[in-house]
């Protein structure tokens, strides 16, 4: 009996979170006018509408006919809507708005589903299960596959014309000290990477399984860099010069014409920000995102370079004597004062904005506010297994041309925070809210 009570509180308490993270996911879609919902703000990403449709299917094909034996009522759409695009995957999509359903009929599966799932997870004090993983896993899975994709959602809409969107209230400016860039030394020591099966907490199957690297001693900046450092290698000729850049990067930096980062806009001599509802003055002591390519290209114009995934796990969760912390700061809840994180913010804050986030080292910034690139190319940790019910999560991407971005940013969700937690995508994607951070020996 107490133990089928504490599955039930287990599926209460991951239905409060289910619910909280569809209000997310829902008011993403309300900025937008609705005359905007097929638009493509992304070349390389899906129209909008056909993400009203995948959160919805996802969950549903993860747990309809495998967990609780239900029937699809509509198998067209639980394909259509089954799967996203891999960004610089392989060719720009050409489907035209005509080619997607109406927004009725989308949004009548999106509650049918929320109808049907609701229904059997209200009762579902039994143990539902699917390939031997438990039903606290797999709601875990849709939870967090949510949750991405609100961040996904957000810079995607990030590039849609303001005039396309329905304004929000501003954010409220965050007044700091000029920043002084610095590096801080990172003793020789262990970083812990990945979570280990026995500990029984969820991850996604790439965090798996936990193992120690042993990191030499280097140094690495306090803060990330910030525009005003990135403009001055931009002034400095940097997308001109080509020994800044990989073969691979260069060719791509010169067929695209990438010239600045993706969110700066340059009207006659003055460089300005697009943040989601505005254009602004570019904000000197905010972090800059830009792709991996540009990153690279940055650290190598600066002598320095990007750190390791394992450099960035030592600064943010290390100490000196060689203990690990759950957050940079220590074991207490991540809260608005420690980092720009959980959604509290549409737009970055400056880079000196959270000294009481700052790791055992002095780093800081380390959670929220733009993930960071490392140069450590994403690959499978020793004894990672697929998860079986999601076999290409992971896996499809272990092709040598993504890598590891620690962190998060101002919208990425709380539960994502974790030391384990990795993200990942190609170089030459710049419309992540990723930025970075250099080190050396």
């Amino acid at each position: 009996m107490v133990s089928v009570q504490k599955e039930s509180a287990v599926v209460d308490s991951l239905l409060h979170r289910i619910s909280d993270a569809r209000r997310y996911s829902d008011s993403l879609f309300e900025i937008v006018r609705p005359e905007a919902l097929y638009d493509r703000p992304i070349p390389e990403r899906h129209r909008i509408v056909f993400y009203i449709g995948h959160l919805e299917a996802f969950d549903w094909n993860l747990l309809h006919e495998n967990v609780f034996g239900l029937r699809s009522f509509h198998v067209e759409f639980d394909r259509l809507f089954a799967f996203g695009i891999d960004p610089v995957g392989g060719g720009l999509p050409t489907d035209q708005p005509s080619d997607w359903p109406s927004l009725d009929r989308v949004r009548e599966y999106v509650r049918r589903i929320r109808v049907s799932l609701d229904d059997k997870l209200a009762g579902s004090a039994d143990a539902y299960q699917r390939d031997g993983f438990s039903l606290d896993t797999l709601l875990n899975v849709a939870i967090e596959h949510r949750l991405m994709h609100v961040e996904t959602l957000a810079y995607m809409l990030h590039q849609l014309p303001l005039d396309r969107k329905i304004p929000n209230p501003a954010d409220i400016p965050q007044l700091t000290s000029p920043v002084k860039p610095s590096m801080v030394q990172v003793p020789a020591g262990t970083a812990s990477l990945g979570l280990a099966r026995r500990s029984g907490e969820f991850g996604w199957d790439n965090e798996f399984e936990e193992h120690a690297v042993d990191v030499p001693a280097f140094e690495i900046d306090r803060y990330m860099v910030t525009s005003g450092q990135f403009l001055a290698f931009i002034e400095d000729g940097g997308y001109e010069n080509r020994e800044f850049w990989t073969d691979a990067d260069w060719q791509w930096r010169t067929t695209v014409e990438i010239s600045c980062p993706v969110f700066w806009r340059k009207r006659k001599d003055v460089w300005l920000y697009y943040t989601m509802f505005d254009e602004v003055p570019l904000p000197m002591d905010w972090p800059v995102y830009v792709s991996h390519a540009e990153a690279s290209a940055y650290a190598h114009w600066a002598g320095k370079a990007l750190p390791t995934e394992a450099q960035w796990q030592r600064a943010a969760y290390g100490s000196r004597n060689n203990m690990e912390r759950f957050y940079p700061w220590g074991s207490e809840a991540a809260d608005s004062g420690r980092g720009n994180f959980d959604f509290q913010s549409w737009n970055p804050m400056p880079v000196n904005a959270y000294p009481r986030g700052q790791s055992a080292f002095g780093v800081e910034g380390l959670l929220g506010n733009g993930w960071e690139w490392t140069s450590t190319v994403f690959g499978p940790f020793p004894g990672f297994e697929p998860f079986p019910f999601y076999r290409g999560y992971s896996a499809d991407f272990f092709d040598g041309k993504h890598y590891v971005i620690k962190g998060g940013s101002a919208r990425t969700a709380a539960c994502m925070l974790r030391p384990s937690f990795r993200n990942w995508f190609q170089s030459h994607y710049q419309y992540v809210y990723a930025g970075f951070r250099c080190s050396r020996d």
